[in-house]
Parts: C-alpha cells; sequence; structure tokens
C-alpha cells in the first residue's frame, strides 16, 4: 500500500481547516482528488475517536451551546426533485458545546434541529464535565426537557437567551438576517448568574467554523456531497481548533487552557494518529490483468 510522506499528508489536513476546497487541494498538492478525499476519511475518524477519549473530566464553569446549519448534497426543500440523492441529504445542524473560558468545544453533533438530537447532544455534554456548570443556550425549545432529563432539577444552573427579531422593511435584502430589536434572558433551572447568561462564545465559534471550512461557505457548489464526509470534517476541524491553532486571546490552544495537554499538538500528530489505526502499511500485491469482456 503506497503512503503519502507525513509531511504531505499534514499539508494536506492542514489545508482542509484553512479553508481550502478539496480540489483546490488536489491541484496545489498534486495528489488525485480521491487521495484527499481518503484522507479526510481517515483523519476524521481518528480525530473522532481521539476526541472523544481526551475531552473528559474538565473542569468547567461557564458552558454555552448553540446550532449551526448546513446541508449536505441538496437543501431540504430540494432533495425530493434531486438525482439519486443519497441516504442524508438535506439540512445538516451542528450541535457545539463550548467553554467559555478556555474556549475548548466540549462536545458536538451533527443531526436534526430535533428534540432527539437535543436530547443526544445534551447526554454526550453531562459526562465530559467534572463538576457543576452555567448553561446557557438559545431559545430552541428542544433544549428544555433535554437538560432537564439529563442534569435533573438541581444539577446545572441553566438560562435561555433568547432573541427578539422584527420585520425587516427592505424586503429586497434577501440573505440580510431580520433586525435584532431585544434579547430575553430566562432562568430556566438552579441560580444562573444573569450576566454571564450569553452565547456570544459560541456564536463566534459558529464564525470560525464557516471561515475554516470550505463546505460551510454560503451561496457556492463548496458544499457536503455527502454526510458522511461532512462529518468527518468537523471530526478533523475540532482537534484541530482545540489542540492545534493557537487561540489568539489565550496565547495557547484551548485545550491547554482547560488542562487537558500541556503543550499543542502539530498537524504531523494527526497523521499518527492515522497510521496507528490503519497499522503497518502491507505490501501491495501483484497487478491482475484484467480480462477483456467479451461481445
Amino acid at each position: 500500500m503506497n503512503r503519502l510522506p507525513t509531511e504531505k499528508r499534514a499539508q494536506i489536513l492542514q489545508m482542509l481547516c484553512e479553508g481550502s476546497s478539496m480540489r483546490s487541494i488536489s491541484r496545489v498538492s498534486d495528489v488525485s482528488l480521491n487521495t484527499v478525499t481518503k484522507l479526510l476519511v481517515d483523519a476524521g475518524s481518528a480525530c473522532a475517536a481521539f476526541h472523544d477519549a481526551t475531552v473528559r473530566n474538565v473542569k468547567s464553569q461557564r458552558v454555552q451551546c448553540d446550532e449551526i446549519w448546513s446541508f449536505a448534497y441538496a437543501k431540504a426543500k430540494n432533495v425530493h426533485s434531486a438525482k439519486a440523492a443519497p441516504i442524508g441529504s438535506g439540512d445538516v445542524w451542528t450541535w457545539t458545546a463550548i467553554d467559555a473560558d478556555s474556549k475548548l468545544i466540549l462536545t458536538w453533533l451533527v443531526g436534526d434541529r430535533d428534540a432527539s438530537a437535543a436530547n443526544a447532544f445534551i447526554a454526550d455534554l453531562k459526562p465530559r464535565l467534572a463538576n457543576r456548570v452555567q448553561l446557557t443556550t438559545d431559545g430552541h425549545k428542544a433544549y428544555l426537557h433535554a437538560v432537564s432529563q439529563e442534569f435533573g432539577p438541581d444539577g446545572v444552573d441553566y438560562g435561555m437567551l433568547v432573541k427578539l427579531y422584527g420585520s425587516d422593511p427592505q424586503a429586497q435584502k434577501r440573505y440580510s438576517p431580520a433586525k435584532l430589536i431585544g434579547i430575553e434572558k430566562d432562568l430556566i433551572l438552579g441560580s444562573p448568574d444573569m450576566a454571564h447568561v450569553s452565547t456570544s462564545y459560541v456564536e463566534r465559534q459558529n464564525l470560525t467554523m464557516r471561515m475554516s471550512m470550505r463546505r460551510f461557505t454560503r451561496l457556492t457548489n463548496a458544499f457536503s456531497k455527502k454526510v458522511e464526509n461532512h462529518y468527518h470534517a468537523l471530526s478533523l476541524y475540532f482537534v484541530w481548533y482545540n489542540f492545534i491553532k493557537q487561540h489568539k486571546t489565550l496565547r495557547m490552544t484551548p485545550a491547554m487552557a482547560a488542562g487537558l495537554v500541556s503543550s499543542p499538538l502539530e498537524m504531523t500528530d494527526i497523521v499518527t494518529l492515522i497510521d496507528q489505526r490503519e497499522g503497518p502499511a502491507k505490501k501491495r500485491g501483484p497487478y491482475k490483468k484484467r480480462l477483456p469482456i467479451p461481445a
């Protein structure tokens, strides 16, 4: 089995995390698109396992949750008329939970924006925390049952930030958001500090995601063609964000600020994780000539 050099694979993974498209990476690095795709899948699988095992027992104080929209293959309204749409096509929501102090992404989930996804998301968040936290979400009602079910009435200080939007008189501005006219802070469970009921950090993280992954760019053809590749790209991104990328205000990685590691990782460490999962390279077998198909 042929493998690209470690430095080449690290370069490709770095470009995937810096907003380059897969085809542009293929051209710049002089490898096939299939090679880039396979490396993304391998890296996504390795990073998902690494994140799940490492981001545990986090001593957090304030946690913010939000969801960000994207789509795979086609938007939900167009899936029924799309040609050969694969399973999972349509709107894709990415749920994220961030530690407001260390900026660490605690957990994430790819799915729909419904109650079952909210339950699974909060169920994965709770065991990663080492202590009681103050939790803030937006006004999505699916959080109400999920948080109360997982944390109980006395296990969390939970506040909800509800944004109020007005109608935009300039209807021709199709892609402009509605005007924000106010916010409401609701006390849901426990005794949260209402001054810290905010989703600013997690919403800024949503912007970083759109800037760092080409498949999140709006109004282009760079969207994910398969939901599986969307998942793998996110797995790679979150490990890069938590363990490799230096945060400007922290002057270190979020994982270092949270006390999970003592030094930043490098992209070559991700390549090492891939090789450890795959094992040693196997010798390519003899070439078998294909017989012509009879007419």
